[in-house]
């Protein structure tokens, strides 16, 4: 068996921290980039990108809804050409910064809401696919298993990786409980790397209601802004090795790293 762990960093913005990058890198294999409309700046995309690059983590798009003030979690009204406009552009950005670096982009993720929304909506996750082909076709796109995002990914040619979420509730049709509800969140660490072992292992995440769904994943996200997640990223990567997993970059099998 082998799976990604992969991170959400690079949330900082100007003169305000956000995460807990340093600490997270060495744990994770994949680090997905805030792209400037939820966090970041350009100054903390290239820390970024060269923190990842010395920990040999690949890198990845986090593009999002242009919400500072919210943090990309909330809803926007936003056409599928809207979407992937401000997708190229935030991609591009990006992969400018790696460029600069010597390195290149692995995968794109959406943040947050855009992410959320393009799990139920094809137009929307449509338009991301299209963005991400647009702009390198070689990036991997990352979506919820099972979701229109990776539907999307396999309508425009695009190699995808199916993503399951340790510190997120599940509701019993797959899709995560929103963040507005109460459980959404999964603090019990503990509970945490059970669930990274299971999805791994067993192919199986028990949803908030007790039933348990089959779900194939190649990834796993470990939110970068959860309460101690650099720590968490560490036990879970631990338990996924003694659990026999090999953990590496999703691109690894295709020299995208």
């Amino acid at each position: 068996m082998r799976l990604d762990l992969n991170a959400d960093v690079g949330e900082s913005f100007g003169a305000y921290k956000l995460g807990q990058d340093e600490l997270l890198m060495p744990s994770i294999t994949s680090a997905s980039v805030a792209c400037g409309f939820h966090a970041g700046d350009p100054g903390i995309m290239r820390e970024t990108v060269a923190l990842a690059r010395q920990h040999n983590v690949a890198i990845g798009a986090h593009p999002s809804f242009p919400d500072l003030v919210g943090f990309g979690r909330r809803e926007m009204r936003a056409t599928p050409r809207e979407v992937e406009d401000f997708v190229v552009y935030q991609i591009g950005a990006l992969a400018a910064v790696a460029a600069a670096a010597g390195t290149r982009l692995q995968h794109v993720k959406a943040h947050g809401a855009l992410y959320n929304v393009a799990v139920r909506d094809a137009a929307l996750a449509d338009a991301i696919a299209r963005a991400t082909a647009e702009v390198d076709r070689s990036l991997i796109l990352f979506g919820l298993a099972g979701s229109e995002l990776i539907a999307a990914g396999q309508r425009a040619g695009l190699r995808t990786a199916r993503e399951g979420f340790a510190d997120r509730a599940y509701v019993n049709d797959g899709t995560l409980v929103p963040r507005s509800q109460p459980g959404a969140l999964i603090e019990d660490a503990d509970a945490v790397v059970s669930r990274a072992v299971s999805m791994a292992r067993d192919r199986v995440v028990t949803a908030m209601d007790g039933s348990r769904i089959a779900l194939e994943v190649e990834t796993i996200c470990v939110h970068g802004d959860t309460p101690g997640a650099a720590r968490l990223a560490s036990r879970i990567r631990a338990a996924l090795v003694d659990a026999s997993v090999t953990v590496l970059p999703v691109g690894a099998a295709s020299g995208v790293s």
